[in-house]
C-alpha cells in the first residue's frame, strides 16, 4: 500500500505539472499574439514612415527607394499602383497583382492598413504581409513590406524552449519544496501512526516526537497523553488483577464461578486440594460432568431454579480422610434481573468438626473418668453408713480405699488443670539455664524406689555438665511421665533404659522400656487426651490417661520435638531433642 507522503506528494506534482502546462500554453500563446501585434505594429509604423517619404520621390527612383528600405528595415519591398502592377520591387522575381486584386492585405489597405500571413506566389515562402495606402498627387497606390514567417517561428521556439525551460525549473524547484514540505507535514503523522499502531498492540510505553505547536503537534501531544493514560490504566488494571488473581487463588477457601449455561469458568487453586485433581482441566466444562459428589450437585442445580441463595454443609471423601465443608452458592444477577451464573465459596470446616468431637470426646472421658473413682467413694460410705464402720477391720479397709480414691480423683483434676494451664496462649517457660545431668539424676533417684516395687531393671546413662536454656521444673515433669509410663506399661521382671546425652546442638533425651509396646495404628493417638493402650492396666494403676499429652505440649513450650519408636509386646521408646539454645520466636 502506497504511503500517505507518497501519496500526497505524486497528488501535489500531477496537480502542479497540470496547472503548469496549462499556464505554459496560455503564457506561450499570449506571447505569441503578443509579438505578432508588435510585429505588426512595427511594419504598420515603418510602412506609414516609407509611404509618406515615397509621395516625394520620383517614379524612375522608387525601386532605389525600396532597396534602401530594404537594407534598413530588414524586410522586403513593393510598391504598387492601384490596379495592382508593380511598381518597385525588392526581389528577382516580382508578384504581379493583375488579376488578383482582392488579396487579404489589399482589400484591408483601402481603409487603414492591412495584414495576412500568406505563401508569397513569387517565392512560394510563407511570409507575413503589411500594404499601406499611399497617393501620387492624383494616383492612388500601395506600398507593402513583407517579413519571412520563418523569423517568427524562430522567435515562437525561443518563447516555448523559454517557458519549457522556465517551468522546469519550476517543476523542480517546487517538487524539491513540495517533498521538504510534505515530509515535514506527514512526518510527525507518520510517528503517530506507528505509535497508533503500537498502542492497538499492546504496547502503551510507545511514545512520538513532539514538534511544533500546530495542529499536528497538538496530534503528538493528544498521542502522547493517550499512550500515557492508557499505560497508567493498564497498569492499575495488571496490578489489580494480579492482586485479584493473587487472592482468589490464595484464600483459604474453594471458589468456583459458574456461567448461565452451566460452564465453569473459573475454579481457584484451593480446590484442588477439595476434590484432590487437578481442576485447572475443567475450565469451560459443565459442572456435572467434572464434579462427582451428587450432593454438590444438586445445590448448585438448586440455586439454578430458585435464584436464591443457599448455604448447606456436605461432606466431601478424600483418598486418605473426609472433609467437611460450609458451602456457600448464591446467583450471579445482571440486568434486568437475568441470571449471569452463579458462585460457590467452600470453606473447610474439618478442623471445627474434629474440635466439636474432641470436645465431646472429652467430656466423655472427663465424666467418665471422674464417674468411677466418685462411685467408689459413694458406694463405700454409703457402705460404712450402712454399719460397716461398726467393723474396725472393715472401717479402716474401706477408709484406705476412700484415700486411694481421693487420691486417683486429686491426680485427674491436678492434671485436668495442669493440661488447662499448659494450653493457654500466655502461658511461658520460666526460662534458665537448666542443668541437665543433676535434674536428670535428681528424677532417676525419686522414681527408683517405684522401679524397684514393681520388679524391675533399670539402667541409667547420663553424659555429665549437661547445660540447657528452658524450665528446669518443667524438664524434670517430663522425665516423670514418661518413666511412670513405663513403669506402668513394663511387667515384672523387665527392664527400663533412661538415657541424656548431646547431639550437636541438641539435648537428647531417651526413655526405652520393654513393656506392652504401641502398634502402629495407635501411634498418632498416643498423645490424646485420656487415650490408653492398655486401659484397664493404666487405670488400675492410677494414671489419668493426660500424662503424654502434658508432654507433648511441655516439649513444643522448648520448642523441641519428639519422636515414638515401639512394636506391640516389645516395649516403646520415647526421644526428645531439646535445642540446647533458646529459640527466639
Amino acid at each position: 500500500m502506497m504511503k500517505f507522503r507518497t501519496r500526497l506528494i505524486f497528488g501535489l506534482l500531477i496537480v502542479t505539472l497540470c496547472v503548469m502546462a496549462a499556464l505554459g500554453v496560455l503564457i506561450g500563446q499570449l506571447l505569441k499574439g503578443f509579438y505578432v501585434e508588435q510585429l505588426e505594429e512595427r511594419l504598420a509604423k515603418e510602412a506609414s514612415l516609407a509611404s509618406l517619404a515615397i509621395k516625394d520621390i520620383e517614379e524612375d527612383k522608387r525601386q532605389q527607394f525600396a532597396e534602401d528600405i530594404m537594407e534598413r528595415l530588414d524586410v522586403r519591398v513593393t510598391v504598387l499602383n492601384e490596379d495592382g502592377e508593380v511598381e518597385a520591387e525588392t526581389e528577382d522575381q516580382a508578384e504581379s497583382l493583375e488579376g488578383n486584386v482582392d488579396v487579404p492585405e489589399i482589400q484591408e489597405a483601402d481603409q487603414s492598413g492591412g495584414t495576412s500571413i500568406r505563401n508569397s506566389a513569387a517565392t512560394g515562402d510563407e511570409l507575413l504581409f503589411y500594404a499601406a495606402p499611399i497617393s501620387y498627387g492624383e494616383e492612388q497606390g500601395y506600398l507593402r513590406l513583407a517579413m519571412p514567417v520563418e523569423r517568427l517561428n524562430e522567435v515562437h521556439q525561443q518563447i516555448w524552449m523559454f517557458i519549457a525551460i522556465s517551468f522546469t525549473l519550476a517543476f523542480i524547484v517546487i517538487m524539491t519544496l513540495s517533498y521538504r514540505i510534505a515530509n515535514q507535514l506527514t512526518r510527525p503523522i507518520g510517528q503517530v501512526t506507528e505509535v497508533a499502531n503500537e498502542l492497538a498492540k499492546g504496547n502503551f510505553k510507545a511514545r512520538t516526537y513532539v514538534g511544533n505547536k500546530d495542529e499536528v503537534g497538538q496530534l503528538t501531544r493528544s498521542i502522547n497523553i493517550l499512550a500515557y493514560n492508557l499505560n497508567q490504566i493498564t497498569s492499575r488494571y495488571q496490578t489489580q488483577q494480579e492482586r485479584l488473581e493473587t487472592l482468589i487463588d490464595n484464600m483459604g477457601s474453594g471458589l468456583i464461578f459458574i456461567n448461565d449455561r452451566g460452564d465453569i469458568t473459573l475454579i481457584n487453586q484451593y480446590c484442588k486440594d477439595i476434590f484432590d485433581t487437578d481442576t485447572d482441566q475443567w475450565l469451560h466444562l459443565v459442572y456435572h460432568n467434572v464434579i462427582q459428589d451428587q450432593t454438590l450437585v444438586k445445590l448448585i442445580q438448586q440455586i439454578f431454579l430458585t435464584e436464591t441463595k443457599v448455604r448447606r454443609q456436605v461432606q466431601l471423601n478424600s483418598r486418605l480422610e473426609v472433609h467437611h465443608y460450609d458451602v456457600y452458592g448464591a446467583p450471579i444477577v445482571g440486568e434486568k434481573e437475568k441470571l449471569r451464573g452463579i458462585v460457590l465459596v467452600l470453606h473447610d470446616i474439618t478442623e471445627l468438626k474434629k474440635l466439636e468431637q474432641v470436645r465431646k470426646d472429652f467430656v466423655a472421658n472427663v465424666s467418665h473418668e471422674l464417674k468411677t473413682p466418685v462411685t467408689s467413694l459413694k458406694g463405700f460410705t454409703e457402705t460404712l453408713l450402712d454399719g460397716a464402720m461398726e467393723d474396725e477391720e472393715a472401717r479402716r479397709q474401706f477408709l484406705n480405699i476412700i484415700w486411694k480414691e481421693g487420691d486417683r480423683l486429686q491426680d485427674l483434676i491436678s492434671d485436668l488443670l495442669e493440661l488447662s494451664r499448659i494450653e493457654q496462649e500466655f502461658f511461658q517457660l520460666n526460662w534458665q539455664t537448666v542443668d541437665v545431668t543433676t535434674a536428670f539424676q535428681e528424677v532417676v533417684e525419686l522414681l527408683h524406689p517405684r522401679v524397684q516395687e514393681n520388679d524391675l531393671q533399670l539402667t541409667v546413662k547420663k553424659q555429665e555438665n549437661l547445660v540447657m536454656e528452658g524450665d528446669t521444673a518443667r524438664f524434670k515433669q517430663i522425665l516423670i511421665n514418661l518413666m511412670n509410663n513405663a513403669i506402668v506399661y513394663t511387667p515384672e521382671n523387665g527392664f527400663i533404659h533412661v538415657e541424656v546425652k548431646k547431639e550437636g546442638m541438641f539435648i537428647v533425651l531417651i526413655v526405652q522400656d520393654s513393656g506392652i509396646g504401641i502398634s502402629k495404628e495407635e501411634w498418632p493417638r498416643i498423645f490424646e487426651r485420656f487415650y490408653r493402650v492398655d486401659k484397664d492396666r493404666s487405670r488400675n494403676s492410677g494414671g489419668t490417661g493426660l500424662g503424654l499429652a502434658i508432654v507433648k505440649h511441655l516439649v513444643e513450650a522448648h520448642n523441641g520435638s519428639i519422636d515414638v519408636e515401639s512394636e506391640k509386646d516389645k516395649g516403646t521408646t520415647f526421644i526428645i531433642y531439646f535445642p540446647e539454645k533458646r529459640v527466639e520466636e
